[in-house]
C-alpha cells in the first residue's frame, strides 16, 4: 500500500512519490529537504522537521527541494527527481543545483534598473531543460526611477514570445494575488540577480520577515547579497517556495531541446530549411536566413537562439545528460 503521509501533503507529497518510497525501501519515510548545512540536511520528516546528519554517500547529491528516504533516522537515498534546476558553476567547469522537484521559476527582473534579454533567456532555458514553467516578475514597479511598468511588459513579451510576465510593487501589496494565483500548490523557485527584490516577494508570500532585505546602490541599482543559502519554505496559502542568493551570471548547463523551447519562433522556422544539418550560416534553403532577409525573425533573438545553442551543446558534451522520469509523475503548471 502506498504511505499516506498527509502532514507532508503540503509539501508536495502525492501518491506518486509515495509508490517511489515504496520501491526504495519498504521501511523508510520521507523527508524534504529544507535546507542543506553541509554535513547535515534539514528535513521535514511527517513528524516535524528534523536535522539528519550524514553517515553514507548519497548520490545524487541532495539538494534543496530533494525527498529523501530516510531508516532509521539515516539519510539512505534521495528519490527519483521530478526535475533539476541547475546552472553552471560559478567557479569553472561543472554544475551548481539550485533546486529539485520545481514547477514554477519566477524570473525576477527591478524596473529600477536596465532589463537584461540575456538574464530572461537563460532563465527561461535552464526553467524549460528542468521542465518547469518560466515566469517573468517585474518588481518595483512604483519605486521613483523606474521604467513605466505598462511599456516595460508589452516590450519583454515582444522580446520573449510565450513567456508569462507579472508586475508587482511589493510595497504597496500590487501583485501579490497575481503571484499566488501563479504559485497555487506547486514548488516555486526565485531567479534574479541582486536587488532585485527577491527577497521582499518571499516576505509578502510568507506574511514574515524570514529573508534580509538589503540597500541598493543608487549608481548602479546594485544590491547587496542578502540570502546567503537556500532554503525551502511552505507558503501560508498553499505551495512551497525555495529562497536562494542573488546569482550575478547565470551559467547554461541545458540540453539543447531546452534551447529550442526557449526559442520556439526561432527553431520552428529553422526546422524548415531545406537541409537537416542546415548551419544557417548562408546554406542553400536556410529558411532563417530568410526570415532575417524579410524582417520575420529579429537578428538579436536569431544571434541569442545561435549562442546559446551552442553553449548548451558544449555542456552537454562534457556531461552525462539527465534525463527527466516520465511525464506521469511530472508535475506540471
Amino acid at each position: 500500500m502506498t504511505p499516506l503521509h498527509a502532514s507532508l501533503r503540503p509539501l508536495g507529497w502525492d501518491e506518486a512519490w509515495g509508490r517511489e518510497l515504496l520501491a526504495c525501501d519498504a521501511e523508510a519515510v520521507p523527508g524534504r529537504v529544507l535546507l542543506h548545512h553541509g554535513a547535515a540536511l534539514v528535513l521535514a520528516l511527517p513528524e516535524g522537521p528534523e536535522t539528519i546528519m550524514f553517515t553514507r554517500r548519497l548520490r545524487p547529491a541532495p539538494t534543496v527541494g530533494d525527498w529523501i528516504a530516510v531508516v532509521d533516522g539515516e539519510a539512505v537515498a534521495v528519490l527519483p527527481r521530478r526535475s533539476l534546476l541547475r546552472r553552471r558553476s560559478a567557479h569553472g567547469d561543472g554544475e551548481q543545483a539550485l533546486g529539485a522537484n520545481i514547477d514554477v521559476v519566477l524570473l525576477v527582473c527591478g524596473l529600477d534598473r536596465p532589463i537584461k534579454d540575456g538574464r530572461i533567456q537563460r532563465g527561461t532555458a535552464i526553467a524549460h531543460d528542468a521542465g518547469a514553467r518560466p515566469v517573468v516578475v517585474l518588481t518595483k514597479a512604483r519605486r521613483p526611477g523606474s521604467v513605466d511598468a505598462t511599456s516595460a511588459v508589452a516590450e519583454v513579451r515582444e522580446a520573449h514570445p510565450g513567456v508569462e510576465v507579472l508586475v508587482a510593487s511589493v510595497k504597496e501589496g500590487e501583485g501579490l494575488e497575481a503571484l499566488r494565483t501563479v504559485i497555487g500548490d506547486r514548488t516555486v523557485t526565485l531567479l534574479g540577480e541582486s536587488g532585485a527584490g527577491k527577497s521582499s516577494i518571499v516576505n509578502a508570500l510568507l506574511g514574515a520577515e524570514v529573508a534580509a532585505t538589503g540597500e541598493v546602490r543608487v549608481g548602479d541599482a546594485k544590491g547587496r547579497h542578502t540570502t546567503t543559502s537556500r532554503e525551502l519554505h511552505l507558503l501560508p496559502g498553499g505551495g512551497v517556495l525555495i529562497d536562494s542568493p542573488g546569482i550575478r551570471a547565470v551559467g547554461l548547463v541545458a540540453e539543447v531541446e531546452a534551447v529550442a523551447e526557449t526559442f520556439t519562433d526561432v527553431d520552428e522556422v529553422a526546422e524548415t530549411c531545406r537541409f537537416a544539418d542546415c548551419q544557417h550560416e548562408g546554406q542553400p534553403g536556410c529558411a532563417v536566413g530568410a526570415g532575417l532577409a524579410d524582417g520575420t525573425l529579429s537578428p538579436d533573438r536569431v544571434e541569442a537562439w545561435r549562442r546559446l545553442r551552442e553553449e548548451a551543446a558544449d555542456s552537454s558534451a562534457s556531461r552525462p545528460r539527465w534525463t527527466p522520469p516520465p511525464p506521469r509523475a511530472r508535475r506540471r503548471a
